[in-house]
C-alpha cells in the first residue's frame, strides 16, 4: 500500500473525575488531550492512530508533522513492523524515547489500522488468532488526595460492576480507607507514579501487603533504575511498571534486571503496535501482562484488539472518568466490569468526524 495523505487532529475533550483534578499532573487535569493521526492510501482506504499527548499535544503533533510525515508520504508499506523500524532508524537522531516515540506510536497504530482494513480483517486477526470476545476491566481512578473522597469513588466504581480498582494515592491513610470500604473481595492495585524513594517504598510495601494489594506500580524514582526496583520484589506485593518504557529494549533491560512481576506496555508510548508486539515476545511466565491504556481513542481500541489475542489477557485499564463526549459513536464501555472487543475491520470502528471537529484545537 502506498501512503498518499497524512493528517493530524489535535483535540481537547473535558471530563469529570468527581474530584479536584489535582495531584497527578503538572497542572489541573480536567480534559483529555488527543493527537489523532489519519492516514490514507492510494485506494482511498483510511487508517486511524493515536499518539500519547496528555499535556504535550503541541509537541507531539509537531513531531508527527515535522519529522514523520515527510518520511512516510509516498512510501510503499508492505510490513508495518519493518516500516516502524525504518522510521526509528531515520529518527534516532531526535531521541529514542519521549515525544519522538509518541509520534511514531500514533503513526504506527494508523498504519496497522489501514493494513488490517486492506486485508479485510480486524487488527486482532492480523496479529494472531483472537481468543477473547470480552475482557475484564479495572477502574483506574485518578488521585484524590482525600481518604473519604477516594473511598466514595471506589465504592461508586464497585457499585457499577468493577471487581478490580486501581488507586493513584501516594499516602497510606487513603489506601487503607479504600481497602476498609471495598476490600478484601475487590482486587486493589496502587500506582504511585514514581513518587516514593526506595526507602519509602520499602516501608509502604510492608504496610500495604497486609491489605492484599495486588500490585504496586512504578514505586520508585528514577523509573529506569531497574536494579533498585528489583530489590522490592519478593516481599509480598507484585511490582509492576512499563507504561513509560519506550521500545521493547527498555522491557528487555527491565526483565534482565529481574525487576518486574507485571509488565505494562502502553501502545501510544512504546512505539505503537509494532513495538508492543516485539515486547510481548520477551515476556514469559510468571511475568504477567497488564497494558497501560488510560485513553479513549485508537489506542483504546488497539489495546483491546491486542489483548484479545493473548492466552492470558490480563485486565484492561479503564480510566474512571466521564468525558463530555466520546470520539466513537459506539465505543465499547465496561458493563459489569467487562468490555466487548469490537469486531469490525482494523481497530473495529472509525471515529466520529463531527465530534472531532467539535473539539479540535488548531
Amino acid at each position: 500500500m502506498k501512503i498518499k495523505k497524512i493528517d493530524t487532529f489535535k483535540l481537547n475533550i473535558p471530563f469529570e473525575d468527581f474530584g479536584l483534578g489535582t495531584g497527578m499532573t503538572p497542572t489541573k487535569w480536567d480534559s483529555l488531550d488527543f493527537v489523532l493521526v489519519r492516514i490514507e492510501d492510494e485506494l482511498g482506504n483510511i487508517g486511524w492512530g493515536e499518539a500519547f499527548s496528555y499535556f504535550c499535544a503541541n509537541s507531539v503533533e509537531a513531531a508527527i508533522n515535522d519529522l514523520v510525515v515527510p518520511l512516510l508520504l509516498e512510501q510503499v508499506v508492505e510490513d508495518p513492523i519493518a516500516t516502524n523500524e525504518w522510521l526509528q532508524k531515520k529518527l534516532s537522531l531526535f531521541g529514542r524515547y519521549g515525544i519522538t516515540m509518541f509520534a511514531i506510536s500514533g503513526v504506527d497504530i494508523a498504519v496497522w489500522d489501514l493494513f488490517a482494513k486492506r486485508q479485510q480483517k480486524s487488527l486482532a486477526e492480523c496479529i494472531a488468532q483472537p481468543l477473547h470476545r470480552q475482557l475484564p476491566a479495572y477502574a483506574s481512578l485518578v488521585r484524590y488526595g482525600d481518604a473519604e473522597l477516594a473511598a466514595n469513588i471506589a465504592q461508586r466504581a464497585v457499585a457499577s460492576g468493577f471487581k478490580h480498582v486501581k488507586l493513584h494515592e501516594i499516602e497510606y491513610p487513603e489506601i487503607e480507607t479504600v481497602y476498609q470500604r471495598v476490600g478484601p473481595e475487590i482486587e486493589l492495585m496502587v500506582d504511585v507514579n514514581n513518587n516514593w524513594s526506595f526507602e519509602q517504598s520499602q516501608i509502604m510495601v510492608d504496610k500495604i501487603k497486609a491489605l492484599g494489594i495486588s500490585w504496586l506500580e512504578e514505586p520508585t524514582f528514577p523509573p529506569e533504575d531497574f536494579e533498585q526496583m528489583a530489590k522490592l520484589r519478593g516481599q509480598g506485593v507484585s511490582i509492576s511498571a512499563g507504561e513509560n518504557f519506550c521500545t521493547a529494549q527498555q522491557f528487555k533491560h527491565a526483565l534482565g534486571a529481574n525487576s518486574l512481576d507485571i509488565v505494562q506496555p502502553s501502545v501510544t508510548k512504546v512505539g505503537g503496535i509494532s513495538e508492543f508486539l516485539k515486547a510481548l515476545k520477551l515476556f514469559q511466565s510468571p511475568v504477567r501482562v497488564m497494558p497501560h491504556s488510560p485513553y479513549f481513542g485508537p489506542g483504546y481500541l488497539a489495546t483491546l484488539q491486542i489483548m484479545s489475542t493473548l492466552c492470558e489477557p490480563g485486565v484492561f485499564e479503564y480510566l474512571y472518568v466521564e468525558p463530555k463526549d466520546f470520539i466513537y459513536e459506539a465505543i465499547p464501555l465496561p458493563i459489569n466490569g467487562l468490555i466487548t472487543v469490537p469486531q469490525g475491520l482494523g481497530l473495529g470502528m472509525d471515529p466520529d468526524m463531527d465530534v472531532i471537529e467539535r473539539y479540535r484545537k488548531y
